[in-house]
């Protein structure tokens, strides 16, 4: 605010002046969003590419064992879908590009489409993910961010409804 606490206004600074060019305002005592780490991406802010191999390996160590989805990975080794995916999320998360120099726009669902993906094979994707965003041991406001997208992802990914039972 310009006003001083007796209601005058302070002594060099104009009634609704802007802030300096390139300065945010600060929103508060210590606002985290005017500090200059506010501008990292999410990639950076969780530990860039170490943590989302991490999360990768994580993730596809329960798919290798998992009869439901193993099916839906053709190459024998999970290597190229592993390279695929950790390319993928470390651009979407504000990492390298390499995944949109390397193959484009990412048409998830059309990707995707040539598997029967179930609310079931949703659900057991989502448990192994679940259980490689827990070994990340992020903070709340990041695992909660990560986990949100990984969520609505999965859902998107339902291209089959559950078999019928018998």
């Amino acid at each position: 605010m310009s006003d001083t606490a007796n209601g005058q206004q302070s002594p060099g600074i104009p009634v609704n002046a802007a802030p300096p060019a390139g300065d945010r305002p600060q929103l508060m005592r210590n606002d985290p969003f005017s500090q200059p780490a506010y501008t990292d991406s999410f990639y950076d802010a969780v530990g860039g590419h170490e943590t989302f191999v991490k999360l990768i390996d994580v993730f596809y160590d329960g798919v290798a064992g998992d009869p439901l989805l193993r099916p839906m990975y053709p190459e024998e080794d999970l290597g190229p879908a592993k390279r695929r995916f950790l390319m993928f999320l470390e651009q979407y998360w504000g990492g390298p590009t390499t995944y949109s120099q390397e193959r484009g726009h990412p048409r998830l669902r059309m990707r995707h489409m040539p598997f029967r993906v179930t609310p079931e094979a949703k659900d057991r994707w989502l448990f192994h993910m679940r259980a490689a965003v827990d070994s990340l041991q992020l903070p709340a406001l990041y695992e909660g961010t990560l986990w949100d997208y990984m969520e609505r992802a999965a859902l998107t990914m339902v291209n089959s409804p559950s078999p019928a039972q018998p």
